[in-house]
């Protein structure tokens, strides 16, 4: 698409957490991103955002910003990781929906219906009575569906307090970043009794999720095995997943529904404003009708 750009800006920057954020991976302190700010001959602006995604051993800061100052200065090359690819991606259909004079949700899909949409929260890793607390603090607020990073140490007696503290009608939901391995299987029947809605990346390849999906009645959902709509595909043959959690400097771009292949959700990277919002458009082009709609955060 020929944009006609005026002006183009890489701007990197860092958002410091309250908290540190723990996974069952590892620890950040803040979230290092770049925004993209895209400017035409008619002083309309497009923005978009990459967020490295170096927690789980993707492309750093650098490789981000070396990508998008290539694309600032030949626009024909596309940017090869999928974070630069996402905040190209992003600010582009930003700059055209401006234009067009219309919302992002409707340039992507113009049969689109905008609904409100239901957020999870995210509890980071940690002492029982921390996370507990954190659950609390977050149900005063409104939030209905909580999602708890645990490792295999931690993950029943997490989810059976939380449970136990919130009682029946709140969704509980795990993310175990692909740490869980052979005692995933075990996990799962302890947590199928305290009525877990679903657990993300207990372990991660599509062959190991498709073997452990055949031994629970938990839903799985993949994240960092399935990464684009060729993964998608993979994984619905192998029956690997009942889902894919879409983050969109994951796949590189806003075609969060993977191709169609399975259910998908977004989720944020710990994105900054920017990145929020575009989810938050992007989850409006999502059949409604498709399980776990909304938004997860982290």
């Amino acid at each position: 698409m020929e944009i006609g750009l005026l002006s183009v800006e890489v701007i990197p920057f860092a958002l410091s957490f309250r908290q540190p954020y723990v996974t069952a991976t590892g620890v950040l302190q803040r979230r290092e991103s770049v925004l993209l700010r895209i400017r035409d001959e008619n002083g309309i602006t497009g923005l978009g955002e990459g967020v490295p995604m170096t927690l789980r051993g993707g492309d750093g800061l650098e490789r981000v910003l070396d990508e998008l100052e290539d694309w600032s200065n030949e626009p024909s090359r596309f940017p090869n990781s999928s974070p630069a690819r996402c905040a190209v991606s992003m600010a582009v259909a930003d700059l055209v929906a401006k234009r067009e004079q219309i919302p992002l949700w409707q340039y992507l899909d113009p049969a689109a219906v905008p609904r409100t949409l239901e957020c999870n929260a995210t509890i980071t890793a940690g002492e029982t009575a921390d996370v507990v607390g954190q659950c609390e603090h977050w149900a005063a607020d409104g939030f209905r569906v909580f999602k708890l990073k645990a490792g295999p140490a931690e993950a029943t007696g997490l989810a059976s307090a939380v449970r136990s503290a919130l009682g029946p009608e709140v969704a509980i939901r795990i993310d175990a970043n692909g740490t869980w391995g052979g005692e995933a299987l075990s996990l799962l029947g302890e947590l199928e009794p305290i009525g877990v809605e679903l657990v993300e990346e207990p372990v991660t390849g599509l062959s190991e999720l498709a073997e452990l999906s055949r031994g629970t009645s938990i839903p799985l959902v993949a994240d960092e095995s399935v990464n684009d709509a060729s993964e998608a595909a993979d994984a619905r043959l192998e029956d690997a997943c009942a889902a894919v959690t879409v983050k969109l400097s994951k796949i590189g771009g806003l075609d969060a529904g993977l191709g169609g292949h399975l259910p998908t959700y977004l989720s944020s990277a710990l994105d900054g404003p920017v990145g929020i919002a575009a989810a938050a458009h992007v989850a409006q082009t999502l059949d409604p009708g498709l399980p776990w709609p909304g938004m997860a955060h982290g």
